[in-house]
């Protein structure tokens, strides 16, 4: 795409070539954005650039892998220069491995460190060097409810959600000491329908499958758009996120034993892995997967307490209730076991 005349806020997305990365550019061209789109896979960009335009946005290519600075530094030269001041910057990329520890090579937990964390790291500094003598602009960090409470079959994962959300935490007290007004959201996400598990690294014994309850991607989307223009210092989605927190914080021991029943199951689903499938981990299969993955007969596309999340004090609320629905679920677990 050559340059693009400014008409509206520039935002950029990294992971935009498919899933949450690209509904959400599809959620800013419906409201006239111009769009500075960031993956590996040509192909996937190219046609999520033709579905931005579709939408009534206008989308500039940059081709680059997160985890590689120089490579996301230069994309960010060629999106300003071609669009102008960036307003909006979203770390969204990601990657993973599914399987036991014991099972991921120092490699492959390497690289999805590299891809998860380092990514939104680079990410946030390439945002920064632009926004901070400007003194003005909003990064948005889409994170991961399993930043407080860790799966198994996920350990490289959820170690660098957890590392996103100790890095933006510090960040943002310094932020604060230095009297910028760059702002900073995190968003923990449940479980999504993207195409993720078409083609990730899975080292587990069955083919791979989001941890129940699902949603699709445009809901997320649509919360990433309204968090990139609203104050909040965080977003929490989803039902069971809020639930997990709450547990973790009262009762991490017994919602280890809890994950350890069910959450090997819940993550796979029938058919042999194929070891000999290819995965995105090391190269890019540069396909075009769109923004959903196969699960939609079992997605969501609506939920009230993502509405009400966004109220300031239906957040005190819901956090209540999370802490009396933990409270229940502890209690049924523990009479169950004492009936048994």
């Amino acid at each position: 795409m050559g340059a693009v005349k400014r008409m509206s806020e520039v935002v950029v997305i990294t992971g935009a070539s498919a899933g949450i990365g690209r509904a959400t550019a599809i959620a800013f061209a419906r409201r006239g954005a111009i769009i500075g789109i960031i993956a590996r896979g040509k192909k996937g960009l190219e046609s999520t650039a033709r579905e931005i335009e579709k939408a009534g946005g206008e989308a500039v290519i940059a081709a680059a892998d997160v985890s590689d600075a120089e490579q996301l530094e230069e994309a960010s030269v060629l999106i300003e220069k071609s669009c102008g001041d960036i307003d909006i910057w979203i770390n969204n990329a990601m990657t993973t491995v599914f399987g036991e520890f014991k099972d991921i090579t120092p490699s492959e937990f390497r690289r999805v460190t590299e891809v998860t964390y380092l990514g939104v790291v680079y990410g946030t500094r390439c945002a920064l060097k632009r926004m901070a003598p400007r003194n003005r602009g909003k990064i948005v960090q889409v994170g991961s409810a399993l930043a407080f409470r860790s799966i198994p079959l996920q350990a490289a994962y959820c170690g660098a959600k957890h590392a996103i959300h100790g890095f933006t935490e510090s960040l943002r007290c310094e932020l604060i000491h230095q009297g910028s007004k760059v702002e900073i959201t995190e968003i923990y996400l449940p479980a999504v329908n993207t195409p993720q598990f078409n083609w990730c690294k899975n080292n587990m014994p069955r083919m791979p499958r989001p941890l129940p309850p699902v949603f699709e991607p445009e809901l997320i989307s649509e919360n990433i758009y309204w968090a990139a223009h609203h104050k909040r210092r965080d977003l929490l989605l989803g039902n069971n996120s809020l639930l997990a927190v709450w547990l973790n914080r009262f009762f991490p021991s017994l919602l280890d034993f809890y994950l350890a029943k069910i959450a090997y199951e819940a993550q796979q689903y029938d058919g042999l892995s194929d070891p000999h499938k290819p995965d995105n981990l090391f190269t890019s299969l540069d396909t075009d997967p769109g923004a959903r993955g196969q699960f939609g007969e079992d997605a969501k596309n609506r939920s009230i307490q993502m509405k009400l999340t966004r109220v300031p004090l239906a957040v005190y609320a819901l956090s209540f209730l999370g802490f009396l629905s933990g409270a229940g679920f502890i209690r049924r677990r523990m009479r169950g076991r004492i009936g048994s």
